[in-house]
């Protein structure tokens, strides 16, 4: 695909931060708000307080509806339930003029981590204010999104069905903070975890059928912050990744192995790329599943996920990883 990279760099912010995020404090928004303020014409800041609220506010940015001056970046401050609220805003109704960048706060935050890595928050904050110009180390990038046809919501990070999604809901026992309760979380689930009847279909064509540990359609590589899940997911190729692992991968393997992606390596896992994938579960009942960090409670039997060719603008290094 082609880059339509942005070659100038922001001039307006919006900062929406979500204050019931692992690392949200007063200081450290006022630290957010300095920085854009030393490099932009005009900052202004929305703290969040109920679900939805950063889909409701990103929407009117993107629409030009929501402020004056309208802001051409929308700062997002929480973990990746954040994240995924603000791009199903920005997706809405599209984001041409407002571009994403990404302040980790939360869990996982592994919606930062496929962007810029391990690098400090404050050092990819500053190359998006100060070093985005043509030459510099920091663009804004149109990126491709999933849309799940089941609910309309847009998929950002990715989405998973079987032992992670069932993972998030062990998480919720779980006394601990950080990539710590996930990494937990999803040992224990997978200890225990019995894989489902599945089938997936890839451009109408099956690639898996049969017992199914975990398929994964994204998105980026990793998921909870560590696991490397999609590790040949490209965020602006037009077309979505999916990886199976069946039954013949004990599931309590499979953390161990998704650290370091050495799942790939195993005749088990069955790895594609399409623009329209389906994940079933093949017994009737209701298909385990979660994107972008929250469980999908609604959905039925199957999910459909459509590629959305540079549907969002991002703010990440010059060169994507």
């Amino acid at each position: 695909m082609a880059d339509r990279a942005a070659v100038t760099g922001p001039t307006r912010a919006l900062i929406v931060a979500n204050p019931a995020s692992g690392s949200h404090s007063p200081q450290w928004i006022e630290r957010i708000a300095e920085l854009c303020a030393a490099h932009l014409d005009s900052v202004e800041v929305y703290l969040t307080t109920a679900p939805g609220d950063a889909t409701d506010v990103a929407r009117d940015a993107a629409a030009d509806g929501g402020t004056a001056p309208a802001p051409d970046l929308l700062v997002a401050v929480g973990g990746d339930g954040t994240v995924r609220e603000v791009v199903q805003g920005l997706v809405d109704p599209g984001s041409d003029g407002v571009s994403l960048a990404i302040v980790p706060g939360g869990t996982g935050n592994s919606a930062y981590r496929m962007l810029w890595g391990d690098r400090p928050w404050e050092d990819a904050l500053k190359a998006v204010l100060a070093d985005s110009g043509p030459g510099g180390t920091a663009r804004a990038h149109r990126l491709d999104v999933a849309l799940l046809r089941e609910t309309g919501n847009a998929v950002f990070l990715g989405a998973c069905s079987g032992v992670i999604a069932d993972a998030l809901i062990t998480a919720r026992e779980i006394p601990l903070s950080g990539r710590a309760r996930y990494a937990k979380a999803f040992a224990d689930t997978a200890a225990a975890y019995r894989p489902y009847p599945g089938r997936v279909t890839v451009d109408g064509t099956v690639v898996h059928e049969g017992p199914t540990v975990l398929a994964n359609v994204g998105g980026g590589p990793y998921r909870g912050g560590q696991y490397l899940v999609l590790p040949e997911s490209r965020l602006d190729d037009g077309l979505l990744d999916v990886c199976v692992i069946g039954g013949d991968i004990p599931a309590s393997r499979v953390p161990e192995l998704t650290r370091t992606a050495a799942h790939m390596e195993h005749p088990a896992t069955v790895y594609a790329r399409g623009r329209t994938i389906v994940v079933e579960r093949t017994d009737g009942q209701r298909l385990p599943l979660e994107h972008d960090g929250e469980y999908q409670h609604g959905i039925g039997t199957s999910a459909t996920f459509e590629v959305r060719e540079a549907a969002l603008s991002v703010w990440a290094p010059a060169q994507l990883p």
